[in-house]
């Protein structure tokens, strides 16, 4: 399995910067576009550092095992779950969060495509499936309802809103596709 296999799938990947070599000491994160400088042992998921140190709540807690998608974050171009990956090996690298994607008055034709749909219930799984399908669309502008369905599988929706998050996927393309 490649490195950015494994972020797909939501698996950790070995610290590939000098400051990951530290236990604890001060990185420097590229997040949502801004450099952030961070004191934190260099084992620590990248999740914790985005919600205690950066206050972003976008990423959410849910299995803490890198199985359900609710952490996904965009980490330099692809969906990683950023409860497995210790933020040592993200020093130098882009992470986008959902907070980086638009602002309530300026929102992120997917996100826009997913209130267009009604693609939530309890919307715990948003962040997931927004940012993976943020990813997805970064590689492929045209992806076929299998593909989007195959990039969505490991994010887990209890409340069934499949079919809308899907239809919503397949939107915010088809927008894209008619902006080009």
């Amino acid at each position: 399995m490649t490195s950015s296999s494994r972020l797909e799938a939501g698996h950790s990947t070995t610290p590939n910067s000098p400051s990951a070599e530290r236990s604890n000491g001060t990185m420097l994160l590229q997040v949502n576009g801004r450099t952030c400088e961070i004191l934190a042992d260099c084992t620590t998921p990248l999740l914790h550092v985005l919600h205690n140190d950066l206050k972003l709540n976008g990423p959410k807690f849910g299995c803490g095992l890198g199985e359900c998608g609710a952490c996904t974050v965009v980490l330099d171009g692809l969906a990683a779950r950023s409860c497995v990956i210790p933020v040592g090996g993200c020093a130098g690298r882009s992470i986008l969060t959902l907070e980086g994607l638009g602002s309530r008055d300026d929102l992120d034709p997917i996100q826009s495509a997913f209130i267009a749909e009604e693609a939530a219930q309890c919307g715990y799984c948003l962040n997931g499936m927004i940012m993976t399908t943020k990813a997805l669309l970064a590689r492929n502008a045209h992806p076929s309802e299998q593909e989007a369905a195959e990039a969505l599988k490991y994010n887990l929706c209890r409340c069934g809103a499949h079919v809308e998050i899907l239809r919503a996927v397949m939107r915010a393309a088809s927008e894209a596709a008619r902006s080009e």
